[in-house]
């Protein structure tokens, strides 16, 4: 008998009742998502309310939070780069730099998060990260 009869034989003799269990792919795919627009996000929220997954909740806290700290920053900047514009000559410059600085931490942090959630772990973003996840602890378990 040659390893393929033997195996085909083993096999059609065998009942396998096994569910397989969720692959690292699988449980990635929330946490990436997540990070992929507000359109994702909420895709996300939905595929995590089917199977949900310990990265996937904590990457929804992530997001979720970031947004809100998004929010909130944006308001926060917009308000005194308005003020700033009002200062003679310095204040559009000091505007604009107060704005480009929200957008480079703002991206920062967000690839932070995204490669975090691509390589599977469960990584807190720098400063606000931690906050988040104990602010939302209870969302999306």
């Amino acid at each position: 008998m040659s390893s393929r009869q033997i195996i085909a034989q083993f096999m059609s003799n065998a009942e396998i009742n096994v569910t397989p269990a969720p692959t690292a792919k699988e449980d990635n795919t929330t946490a990436i998502l997540s990070y992929i627009t507000i359109v994702g996000f909420i895709v996300a929220i939905v595929m995590h309310s089917d199977k949900k997954t310990a990265l996937g909740a904590f990457h929804l806290r992530q997001v979720l939070g970031f947004i809100l700290v998004s929010v909130v920053a944006g308001i926060a900047v917009g308000i005194t780069a308005f003020i700033l514009a009002f200062v003679p000559l310095i204040g559009p410059f000091l505007a604009m730099a107060l704005w480009g600085s929200l957008w480079m931490v703002g991206l920062a942090l967000w690839i932070i998060g995204l490669v975090a959630a691509i390589n599977g772990r469960q990584t807190p973003v720098p400063v606000i990260g931690e906050p988040i996840q104990r602010l939302f602890a209870n969302a999306f378990n």
